[in-house]
Order: structure tokens, then C-alpha cells, then sequence
């Protein structure tokens, strides 16, 4: 009786860490470059009081056994690395990254952050940033008297001046990939960095280098999260709750009744 209640209890935390990943997804159901989460599960450790295939006697064995589980875990909650829809917008230093690869960041830190976010301004100094105002890297900087600037699909940044008519390249911006972006760590701000388990960053051209992405300028990523499939998964996850709650609450009439049998 003691194993329902823990079981079912496991059974409340593992779906109470569910709709809290949930409530992040729909909260950036907005957000540049987002990535969902999905959550993931498994199960505890199990109680055997008859391991299957024990023998039964001198020439048989127990066909299934009887084991009991403890109940249920939340294991991880992995990144969802399915493209977003692209958004049309007026600045042209906005890009999007059609494929795989994520832009080089460097934090105030010195170390390099990732992002798939593509909505870049520009500094006090020209220099092309983030909405956070950490530099893209490499570092490419615009003149503050550009007429206008143009970034290819393959990452070339160039610019043309008032009275002149060839245009001139700024640089050209590179792309990372990792061999598991899943396993990337998110540190917020549309930011992750490299782990043990996404590999270390395989820099390249876009569109040239094996497996990279193209860039359009002109567009930003949207968040990937489907609102109507987080709805589903919420309230799946309510009933899943209910249930285990109505578990907990019959183990505790039980027990109410064992208590009884001596009036």
C-alpha cells in the first residue's frame, strides 16, 4: 500500500515538471529563434518479489515473475531542433538561417554563446550585435553613412556609400554546428552554450561547409512551438495529475479501512 501512495506521488511530480516545461514553451511561443523542450520520463527502480524466469521446479520456470515499480521520473527535457516559420520584416540586418547552424556570439565574458536568433542592429560603433548588444562573430562593422547593406546567402556582408555604385564587403559571417544540438545548454537570452554532449563547434561558411545552412536576409525565426500541440500535451498531463491524485486518495480510503477492522 505504501508503494501506491509513493508511486502515485512520483506520478504528481514527474506531470507537476511537465506543465512546467509546457508553461516555458507557450510563454515563448514568441520568441525569436526559440526552440521548444519536450519533456521526457522513465521509471524508477522496481521491487522483485519473483524474478522472471526463476525456476519453478526441477524443469520449469516462472514465465513473468512479479516485480513492482517505484513509480516515475522526469529524465530530461530535450531541445526540439525543427525549423521555425520565417518572418518577413524591414531591417535588413535581420537573418535567418535556412538549415542547420547557429550564430557566434561572444558574451561580455569572452566566451562564445550560440544562438539561432537573427534579429541584429547595429552599435554605437557599426559594429552588427545582438538584441542583448553582444557582438556577432566574427566582428563585422557597417559605416554609419552606408546607404545600404546586403548579406548574401553565404554570409557576405557588403555595403555600398553615397556617390559610389560598387559595393563593398564588410566580411562575411560563419556559421557552428554540433554533432548533438540537443545537448547544447541553455543560459537564456535566446543563448546556449557547448556541453560534453553536443560536441565541440564545427565552424563554417554558410552554405558551403557539409550540412550548413544558407542565410535570407530580411526574415527572422520564429519559435518552433506549436500552441495548439502544447494545449494537447496540457492537458494530458492534467489528467495524468488527476489520476494519480485519485490514486493517492484511494490508497488512503484503503488504508482508512485496514485502521477500521478492529472496531
Amino acid at each position: 500500500m505504501i508503494r501506491a501512495l509513493f508511486s502515485a506521488a512520483s506520478g504528481m511530480n514527474a506531470q507537476q515538471t511537465n506543465i512546467e516545461n509546457i508553461a516555458n514553451n507557450l510563454a515563448n511561443s514568441n520568441t525569436t529563434g526559440y526552440k521548444a523542450r519536450r519533456a521526457q520520463f522513465q521509471d524508477l527502480l522496481y521491487q522483485t518479489m519473483q524474478a522472471p524466469g526463476t525456476q519453478a521446479s526441477a524443469q520449469t520456470f516462472v514465465p513473468a515473475g512479479l516485480q513492482l515499480g517505484m513509480g516515475t521520473r522526469a529524465s530530461s527535457n530535450e531541445i526540439i531542433m525543427t525549423q521555425g516559420d520565417f518572418s518577413e520584416t524591414d531591417n535588413p540586418l535581420d537573418v535567418v538561417i535556412q538549415g542547420n547552424g547557429f550564430f557566434q556570439i561572444q558574451q561580455p565574458t569572452g566566451v562564445l554563446a550560440y544562438t539561432r536568433a537573427g534579429n541584429f542592429q547595429l552599435d554605437q560603433n557599426g559594429n552588427i550585435v545582438n538584441s542583448s548588444g553582444y557582438p556577432l562573430v566574427p566582428q563585422i562593422a557597417i559605416p554609419a553613412q552606408a546607404q545600404s547593406v546586403t548579406i548574401a546567402q553565404d554570409g557576405t556582408v557588403s555595403y555600398t556609400l553615397p556617390g559610389q555604385t560598387a559595393a563593398q564587403t564588410a566580411g562575411q559571417i560563419q556559421l557552428a554546428e554540433f554533432t548533438n544540438p540537443a545537448g547544447l545548454n541553455s543560459i537564456g537570452g535566446n543563448l546556449y552554450l557547448p556541453t560534453d554532449a553536443s560536441g565541440n563547434p564545427i565552424v563554417g561558411t554558410p552554405g558551403s561547409t557539409e550540412g550548413m545552412g544558407t542565410l535570407l536576409q530580411g526574415y527572422t525565426e520564429q519559435s518552433n512551438v506549436s500552441v495548439v500541440e502544447e494545449f494537447v500535451n496540457m492537458i494530458v498531463a492534467q489528467r495524468a495529475y488527476e489520476a494519480n491524485s485519485k490514486v493517492v486518495k484511494a490508497a488512503d480510503d484503503m488504508y482508512q479501512q485496514a485502521n477500521n477492522l478492529k472496531q
